[in-house]
């Protein structure tokens, strides 16, 4: 068997503990429900599935935490690369939004579910279609680069610090940023104004984003078959989205989690907007990281340092001439 039909076996086999526990879980509390309440017996299996029931937010941690944190951190060991937590990346948010509108707890209104539910899905497929078409569809062929860095940077220590470094920060971060999906699923307001306008900003973030990235892929393609026929390449991306900002991808990304957040305000729990505050804040410190990537390749410092100076990071906005950005150097 290939190692990239194993790794996609791997993949979709990994979060069948958490679906078999939480699919357990509802059938054996619909069952308590029916015969006249939960904790009958007072059996420690009852009492399991009362703690289920009251609980909703911990539960989705309590699975995160096996099921990822612990799961995916053996298997990441076993296979040498944590290359399937940038995809899980994708695929968690479908799935807390699917168990925040199942569980029995859950109360909302429906269409506001439907629509939110909706999107979801297409950010999650086209963010899984630019992951699996930049990897050229191979499943676990390599780590985020990070990772990769930070491997070497903490050498024989890295077995330890990847559970909390890769993993649990992980958990923060998308449990933060779906608290929302968590919000549309726990209060029960009609639709209003608020609600088409958190409409267009996802749908904003989500086409900007798409066709950011299919630009970048474009571009990096284009090279490659320049390097393949000897020819120099081009060495900075500056058309399309890209002539306007330096992260046009990031800025489509934070459009997404911030419409998100319109829809929670609105129905009265604007406190989540933490999640995605502290996701833009380690947004800000990724964008330093790729920028200093980039000028640490010497065949585009030169360049890249004029492209920082003329275009905006993330807000597209009008570039700057490159003779007003060499004057304000000088």
């Amino acid at each position: 068997m290939g190692s990239n039909l194993k790794n996609a076996i791997v993949a979709l086999l990994a979060p069948l503990p958490s679906v078999v526990f939480y699919l357990t879980f509802l059938k054996q509390y619909e069952e308590m429900a029916n015969v006249g309440g939960s904790g009958r017996g007072g059996s420690l299996a009852a009492a399991v599935w009362e703690w289920c029931f009251h609980h909703p937010l911990l539960l989705a941690n309590l699975l995160f935490l096996f099921n990822v944190n612990v799961l995916f951190w053996v298997l990441s060991h076993l296979q040498n690369s944590h290359w399937m937590i940038d995809l899980y990346w994708t695929v968690i948010p479908v799935m807390l939004v699917h168990y925040y509108a199942t569980h029995p707890l859950a109360q909302y209104n429906e269409r506001r579910s439907k629509i939110v539910i909706l999107l979801t899905w297409v950010w999650a497929i086209r963010l899984t279609h630019n992951y699996l078409r930049r990897e050229k569809w191979q499943w676990g062929a390599r780590e985020d680069w990070r990772f990769t860095d930070m491997r070497a940077q903490y050498g024989k220590n890295w077995w330890w610090i990847s559970f909390f470094a890769v993993y649990v920060s992980q958990q923060m971060f998308l449990i933060g940023v779906c608290l929302p999906l968590y919000v549309v699923h726990s209060v029960d307001k009609p639709l209003s104004i608020w609600d088409f306008v958190a409409v267009l900003f996802t749908v904003a973030g989500i086409t900007m984003a798409y066709f950011a990235d299919t630009q970048l892929h474009d571009f990096v393609i284009q090279n490659e078959k320049l390097k393949e026929m000897g020819k120099p390449v081009v060495v900075n991306l500056e058309s399309g989205l890209w002539h306007y900002s330096r992260h046009p991808n990031y800025f489509g990304e934070q459009l997404w989690w911030w419409g998100l957040v319109i829809f929670a305000w609105n129905l009265g729990e604007g406190w989540t907007f933490v999640g995605s505050l502290v996701n833009s804040l380690c947004l800000v410190y990724v964008t330093v990281l790729v920028e200093q990537r980039m000028l640490r390749r010497s065949y585009r410092a030169e360049a890249y340092k004029l492209y920082q100076r003329t275009t905006s990071v993330w807000f597209p906005w009008f570039k700057a001439s490159s003779e007003l950005a060499k004057e304000k150097t000088t």
